[in-house]
């Protein structure tokens, strides 16, 4: 089977496999997944975020005819566009997500009638290859602030512990040996599944002996979410929620603020300022969210191109860029209803299917339908967050590593030796290495102060940039051959 895949996109793997390679997708994506409503201000949403994102990926899946093995989840791309959008409350989440949307929608009816040639005219290999790797090397930071992260440890300890780094190391340990090894099949295809839990019974044997010596270093798991499952701050015990709960879909909560006029309590708290009820939010919200989508067109395509060179099929041919598209915006439209934000194709999910070498559409499938039955399901839920940070940066050391050497991979396919495609890889790796970012204004003060700002992310603004760079360096390498000596072009045609 192509690139040595143990199983193929249209492969079913047994019903009881199945689960346990679903659970390892979820794994892989829940970090991240419901990390943004954190991030936001909206920490009761992570239920809502993971039931999101198993719709937008249904809907995903059934677009692009079950032949993408990619799951999405929470975008970190609008994070700035949802801060605006948390100001009018669930009502200006869902318009933003609308708008998002709708920028896809548009892009793949262009692409139905106009065609993908112009888009590999674009952004060729030269600038789709180091904008993979930029995605892996800028998640980069995260995971190495996270395998350092003691998460039940006094402040003092909890932001760099060694302990915690054991951990984490552990962890990335037994994923890559368990997806090296040739003995077994089994360990191959759930490294993930085990690495977290040999990184977890480990922090878990320091905690507890951090906690019987009272040596607060060791302290590294923080079991608090599970017992707030079970037990209020008196000391009762909850009831039928503790087991079961209902996630707050931002559909129906934005439908309570139009008929009440007034945001909720924990709106209000994230920033909330009033309802999306006036020309001027409508209007702020679409300036958010509208360039944003523009950009993240471009990472959706090289999500794509990368998810492509590792199950060795054209994903931007068949099932082709405009249903990828159409399934992205349309699953990220019923994604944030739903849900609470925006979704995109996970790297983490790619990644996931590089090291596993399981491409299987159905495990997917059966990780987006979990994913909807686990919201409602509050002890797991309160389990998987006691995971602590560092093994999740473990394991994310191998995810993101995978992403960039897969983008390292196609810039292998480009001749370096060529100055011009030396400038356009240095510019989108250094400046998006470097962070640059371009912040727009659009509201401002009587006094010209700026009171908002769109931003455009690191990897979007080196795109822009190594885009720019390749269309002017084809504009002058053109110029220079129409102006070549007519004695030139005869000694070469001698």
């Amino acid at each position: 089977m192509a690139n040595n895949l143990i199983y193929g996109v249209h492969d079913r793997p047994p019903f009881g496999k199945r689960l346990i390679f679903a659970f390892q997708q979820f794994l892989a994506i829940l970090a991240a997944t419901i990390l943004v409503p954190s991030i936001i201000g909206l920490p009761t949403q992570m239920p809502a975020a993971i039931f999101g994102a198993g719709v937008g990926t249904l809907i995903y899946q059934l677009f692009t005819k079950f032949k993408s093995p990619v799951f999405l989840g929470s975008s970190f791309a609008f994070l700035g566009s949802l801060g605006t959008a948390v100001s009018y409350g669930y009502g200006g989440i869902v318009l933003g997500a609308i708008v998002a949307g709708l920028v896809y929608v548009v892009l793949a009816l262009i692409i139905h009638f106009v065609g993908t040639a112009w888009i590999s005219k674009l952004m060729p290999p030269v600038i789709i290859g180091p904008t993979v790797t930029l995605i892996g090397l800028t998640l980069a930071g995260n995971a190495m602030g996270d395998i350092v992260k003691a998460n039940s440890a006094p402040v003092m300890y909890s932001s760099y512990n060694l302990v915690a780094l054991l951990c984490g190391l552990i962890t990335f340990a037994v994923v890559i040996i368990c997806s090296v090894q040739k003995k077994y099949t089994m360990p191959k295809l759930i490294p993930f599944i085990i690495g977290i839990g040999a990184g977890y019974v480990v922090a878990s044997i320091f905690t507890v002996i951090g906690n019987v010596a009272n040596i607060d270093y060791l302290k590294i798991v923080n079991w608090e979410p599970i017992v707030s499952n079970f037990i209020n701050a008196e000391g009762q015990f909850i009831g039928a929620s503790a087991f079961f709960t209902i996630p707050k879909f931002s559909i129906v909560e934005a439908i309570k603020e139009l008929f009440s006029g007034e945001l909720s309590s924990e709106i209000l708290a994230a920033g909330g300022t009033g309802t999306i009820l006036s020309p001027g939010a409508i209007a702020e919200v679409v300036v958010a969210f509208l360039p944003v989508a523009l950009v993240v067109f471009a990472e959706h395509i090289a999500d794509h191109k990368n998810l492509s060179s590792i199950i060795d099929h054209d994903l931007i041919e068949e099932p082709g860029l405009k249903r990828t598209l159409l399934g992205d915006g349309v699953g990220s439209i019923a994604g944030t209803m739903f849900g609470i934000c925006p979704n995109t194709t996970y790297g983490e999910s790619v990644g996931c299917v590089a090291i596993t070498r399981n491409a299987s559409v159905v495990t997917i499938t059966t990780t987006a339908v979990m994913c909807m039955l686990l919201a409602f399901f509050s002890p797991l839920t309160a389990i998987l967050r006691t995971i602590p940070s560092c093994v999740m940066g473990g394991v994310c050391l191998t995810l993101y590593g995978f992403i960039a050497v897969s983008g390292l991979k196609m810039i292998k396919e480009v001749d370096l030796s060529e100055s011009k495609n030396l400038f356009i890889v240095a510019a989108i790796l250094i400046s998006g290495i470097g962070g640059l970012k371009i912040d727009i204004p659009y509201a401002f003060a009587e006094n010209g102060a700026i009171l908002s700002v769109i931003t455009i992310k690191e990897i979007a603004t080196a795109l822009i940039l190594g885009i720019v760079t390749n269309v002017i360096l084809t504009k002058v390498e053109n110029i220079k051959s129409k102006k070549a000596p007519p004695e030139e072009k005869d000694d070469e045609a001698v």
